[in-house]
């Protein structure tokens, strides 16, 4: 068969989408006279090859999708393309967390990761998961990252499932020694997140003064665990627990910690074990340990007491 013969043809993409919808990512990206091309078949409803006498009507919706930073400050669209998209939804972040847990939950599962795994489950507190997603809040407010370029949406997902798997990790570890199942996540498996936050938010060079990323995401935890942590707990008592801490007293915890263990490091402040109550009343260890931490690194984010990082642990103090 001849190659110049009309039946040795091999139709593109975009016409074997006939009476269907063909989407696109990342616009900008494509080449100028691929966008000419685009923005022919939009107005024109047809398609043409060129040296060859054929010309056929084709039915078909086209998506497009583009970063706004990107489609807004390049005009890497061209101008004419632009006008031929009939419609244009801007989308955005989540505005309230609710919704924000909610994407974030089912884009960790749909990601593979399973909390309800058979052998290892991993049951995820209320309050640890709205500190994961306060996060991401604090980061798209933040004087230090840069608004245009934003926070990615894989910024929550990235440290939740950092955050399960921590968890899961020591209930694996930890398993001959008693640890309760299924595992609770607590503020020490979020010390790992700095790994799957980089990179994942771009740095406000004028506004950060020299800060580091890493500096920059300690202080987006430190304002998310406040910001939450004034809705679960009652001001009341925490300068009191303030003062236990000003006489010296030091707490140890970490990501490898038996839950058994708190209730014997919380003797020495046991207001602090009794302000736990007030996240969950729960009496299960693992639980338990997970709202002390949550309780002192509430007190570390108002200030009212330091925290130090050592060997994978976190010690608190005055």
């Amino acid at each position: 068969m001849s190659l110049n013969t009309e039946e040795a043809l091999s139709f593109g993409l975009i016409p074997r989408m006939h009476r269907g919808i063909f989407a696109m990512n990342e616009l900008p990206d494509l080449d100028d006279l691929v966008q000419v091309g685009l923005f022919n078949i939009l107005e024109e409803r047809d398609v043409q090859i060129r040296g060859y006498p054929v010309k056929f009507d084709i039915d078909v919706c086209v998506l497009f999708s583009a970063n706004p930073a990107t489609y807004n400050r390049s005009g890497k669209v061209i101008p004419q393309l632009k006008d031929r998209i009939g419609t244009t939804v801007v989308t955005h972040y989540p505005r309230e967390r609710e919704l924000g847990l909610q994407i974030t939950a089912e884009q960790a599962r749909a990601d593979g990761l399973d909390e309800l795994d058979d052998r290892y489950p991993v049951l995820v507190p209320r309050f640890m998961a709205e500190v994961v997603e306060q996060m991401a809040v604090v980061a798209r407010q933040s004087k230090w990252v840069d608004h245009a370029s934003g926070v990615s949406a894989r910024f929550s997902i990235a440290n939740y499932k950092t955050m399960v798997s921590s968890a899961r990790r020591r209930a694996i570890l930890l398993a001959g020694r008693g640890e309760p199942t299924p595992a609770v996540p607590r503020i020490s498996d979020l010390a790992h997140f700095h790994a799957s936050a980089m990179g994942k938010l771009e740095l406000d060079m004028m506004g950060t003064h020299q800060m580091t990323e890493s500096q920059v995401l300690d202080a987006i935890m430190a304002q998310a665990v406040g910001e939450v942590f004034a809705e679960y707990v009652d001001q009341h008592g925490l300068g009191e627990i303030a003062e236990i801490f000003a006489k010296g007293v030091r707490i140890e915890v970490g990501d490898m910690l038996p839950s058994a263990h708190y209730a014997e490091l919380l003797k020495r402040v046991p207001p602090a074990w009794d302000k736990a109550f007030e996240v969950n009343a729960a009496e299960d260890p693992a639980v338990r340990a997970s709202c002390v931490e949550f309780v002192l690194a509430g007190l570390w984010a108002g200030e009212r007491i330091s925290r130090g990082v050592r060997h994978g642990r976190v010690e608190y103090e005055m």
